[in-house]
């Protein structure tokens, strides 16, 4: 669990930290969200691909059709792409990195969650469902402190 924790805290800074770069880049060049996460995915193809190399390689294949799917179709398609666009597109119009970051990834557990629920696959305590209302409660004020420091 404390791996877990180190890696989700380690992601939470690089794509704050990352997402930095990216809004004033974006900005400052004027570039089309779709341009801006087509870069993004080319740079972390080449850097992926030549890390994952070895990891390839003694990969036993599966024949089983649906886990590939799942994960290309739901982290290729809906998170790494459609996602990531609108993430993009939230950046480039965005005065306020951080309410874009608190929102976009304050709603991903959410979802995650409730797709869980649906699918049987978690359940829902006291504990995560007041988790999971602070969460909102948090986009709200952040979204309401924004609007009223204009």
């Amino acid at each position: 669990m404390k791996h877990a924790l180190i890696f989700a805290v380690l992601a939470g800074t690089f794509w704050g930290v990352g997402g930095f770069f990216e809004k004033t880049g974006l900005q400052a060049l004027k570039l089309p969200p779709i341009v801006g996460i087509s870069l993004r995915t080319f740079m972390a193809l080449i850097l992926l691909g030549i890390v994952s190399l070895p990891s390839w390689r003694g990969l036993e294949m599966s024949t089983h059709l649906q886990p590939w799917l799942m994960i290309m179709l739901g982290g290729g398609v809906l998170a790494g792409s459609l996602g990531m666009w609108c993430f993009y597109t939230a950046l480039a119009h965005s005065q306020n990195l951080g309410v874009t970051l608190a929102v976009a990834f304050a709603f991903s557990p959410i979802a995650g969650s409730l797709v869980g629920l649906i699918q049987g696959t978690q359940t829902l305590d006291g504990r995560t469902a007041l988790g999971m209302i602070a969460i909102i409660g948090g986009m709200v004020l952040i979204q309401l402190a924004h609007h009223s420091s204009k």
